[in-house]
């Protein structure tokens, strides 16, 4: 099953695509900053989604998207991690259970009010209510849509973040992976960590073996995409091994290195906070650890040609 959201133009509307037998993708075109994947399944009683979106106006489109399907109630909401294309659209589920990894809730209060400039150009964020989830787990949840289980687990250690969780559902081999994974745009690992996605990747998400994967970005793949990111990953890891070995800033680093395989990707800017994150790990900061993220945008925006960062949402 595919249908179009006619209500949203820029940059292309979204897309539903029916992934497993009641089970959906909501891709939003093009996948570049704070425009995200979201998903939901279909069960009798109600609807399980898998994140919200970023503004007011794309997660309700979202959820007209769902009543177009089915008139049942999301009854519950899963957040894959903090980060605001995921959630600042929490408040839009009314009566949903928001559920999460406990370090998710304390991201999305930590992160704030939505905010764009100086480092994104504007956005019609509309009027966001801040909506944490608000039954939180340390490991994993089971999720049941009638009979069809539905495995919530955090994966362990930083990768995309601090509280990434994936949400697996084995009897389909279908894989919702929130940001872990991004197709056909640069992974972002600044509040996360290169080394802990690699591990993340090869230890939990490849064991699975699933045969679809809805991405936290760009259209629905097959496993083929981690083996994809992982390539970038370690492609990072080189940059930035051989650029602080030469005496190179980050922002120098990124500037002097040809992206190769990876130069289109979307939001190649990316590369100056992943090389921040990665020259953080190579002085012995723990992988998610603090660093200077407003330091790590800067140099994304002069990356950028002084420009913010380029935000369609």
């Amino acid at each position: 099953m595919t249908s179009t959201a006619h209500d949203i133009t820029s940059p292309a509307p979204p897309r539903l695509e029916e992934v497993s037998d009641g089970v959906f993708a909501y891709l939003q075109p093009d996948g570049t900053w704070w425009i995200n994947n979201t998903g939901f399944l279909v069960g009798e009683r109600g609807v399980v989604s898998v994140d919200a979106c970023s503004t007011v106006r794309r997660t309700r489109a979202y959820l007209d998207a769902i009543r177009r399907v089915t008139p049942r109630p999301v009854r519950t909401l899963i957040n894959t991690h903090h980060h605001g294309d995921h959630t600042f659209g929490n408040f839009l589920f009314e009566g949903a259970t928001i559920v999460a990894h406990e370090g998710t809730r304390d991201g999305v209060l930590a992160w704030g009010q939505p905010f764009d400039e100086p480092f994104w150009t504007k956005v019609d964020w509309g009027d966001v209510t801040l909506e944490p989830p608000f039954l939180t787990y340390t490991e994993g949840v089971t999720v049941w849509v009638d009979d069809l289980r539905c495995e919530v687990q955090h994966t362990g250690t930083p990768g995309h973040t601090t509280n990434d969780s994936i949400v697996w559902v084995p009897e389909r081999r279908l894989l919702f992976c929130g940001d872990l994974l991004f197709n056909g745009g640069t992974p972002f690992l600044l509040q996360g960590s290169i080394a802990g996605a690699v591990d993340v990747l090869t230890q939990v998400l490849k064991p699975l073996d699933a045969a679809t994967i809805v991405p936290g970005h760009g259209p629905v793949s097959g496993p083929e995409l981690i083996d994809d990111v992982l390539g970038y990953l370690r492609f990072v890891q080189a940059t930035a091994r051989e650029g602080k070995a030469a005496g190179l800033s980050p922002l120098e680093a990124a500037r002097e290195v040809s992206l190769g395989d990876y130069e289109g990707l979307k939001d190649k800017e990316r590369i100056v906070g992943n090389l921040h994150r990665a020259y953080a790990e190579l002085a012995g900061t723990e992988p998610g650890g603090q660093l200077d993220a407003v330091a790590a945008l800067r140099d994304m925006v002069a990356y950028n040609d002084g420009q913010p960062l380029t935000c369609l949402a």
